[in-house]
């Protein structure tokens, strides 16, 4: 009697372990997964290129200081502008389910990017500067980092149409629900980006 019973729970607990992976996959669930951790890989370079750009800001200051010492209120901005980008740079894995902290974090590195391009105009009025190699080489840096920035974002808010678009589907989305699969938040351009800055010297 007991190797019948112990026989077929065997049986049926070899039914389910074989039926569960079956209906996982057909409901997206390891798609899901997939596409979830290319929104973090991409999310990685993102933060890559970021911080890329907060270590040559110092050398960059350091840089402009020498030469146009009374562009204080400039220098101090971008400073500012690093430590408060500094403050939500080193966030957990969490800042991506969480629309509030993600628009926090995107505030605070558009603002450090606003700075530097008015750093970068004031230097204009610097003619020694402008012909100082180091600068010259520290602004190319620059310019590439902003390049890879604007590249990665692209690619994170590619990442993140694919994720969320599969997990908003039917039926993935009541698998999504109960497995806990939220979706996350685009990079946007900040107010005023369609509109070119005005630059005077």
């Amino acid at each position: 009697m007991l190797t019948k019973i112990s026989r077929k729970r065997r049986i049926t607990l070899a039914l389910v372990a074989a039926i569960i992976p079956l209906i996982a996959s057909s409901c997206g669930y390891n798609r899901m997964v997939s596409l979830e951790e290319g929104v973090n890989s991409a999310w990685g370079q993102v933060e890559n290129v970021y911080q890329r750009r907060m270590d040559l800001i110092p050398n960059l200051v350091e840089t402009v200081k020498g030469y146009a010492a009374q562009e204080q209120d400039t220098l101090t901005e971008v400073t500012e502008a690093r430590a408060r980008a500094g403050g939500v740079m080193n966030v957990d894995e969490d800042l991506l389910n969480n629309p509030e902290a993600f628009a926090r974090f995107q505030q605070a590195q558009n603002s450090l990017g606003s700075a530097l391009q008015r750093l970068l105009v004031v230097t204009e009025n610097y003619p020694d500067l402008k012909s100082n190699q180091n600068f010259l080489a520290l602004q190319d840096q620059l310019e590439g980092t902003e390049n890879r920035i604007a590249v990665e974002r692209m690619r994170y808010n590619e990442a993140v149409r694919d994720y969320n678009t599969l997990i908003r589907r039917f039926p993935q989305m009541f698998i999504a629900r109960i497995t806990g699969f939220e979706e996350k938040s685009y990079f946007e351009s900040s107010a005023g980006a369609e509109t070119a800055p005005t630059v005077e010297f």
